[in-house]
């Protein structure tokens, strides 16, 4: 995984992508995956995350993430 992890970076550092952009990006699609393993359940997803339950739905509403059971 660490080597994917690199040339991804790589590959983004070459195409000029800004960090923050990167991590917002990361950030949304990591947030969708755990949301929708957890079948939607917020409670569950945070936990997942390692986050609350409130930054979590805070973070849904920033990034237009959309609860589906």
């Amino acid at each position: 995984m660490n080597e994917r992890l690199d040339r991804l970076i790589a590959e983004m550092v070459e195409k000029g992508i800004r960090f923050t952009e990167a991590t917002r990006e990361f950030e949304r699609r990591f947030i969708s995956k755990v949301l929708a393993e957890a079948d939607g359940n917020l409670s569950k997803a945070a936990d997942v995350l390692g986050i609350h339950r409130n930054t979590l739905s805070r973070k849904m509403t920033e990034y237009r993430i959309k609860r589906r059971p």
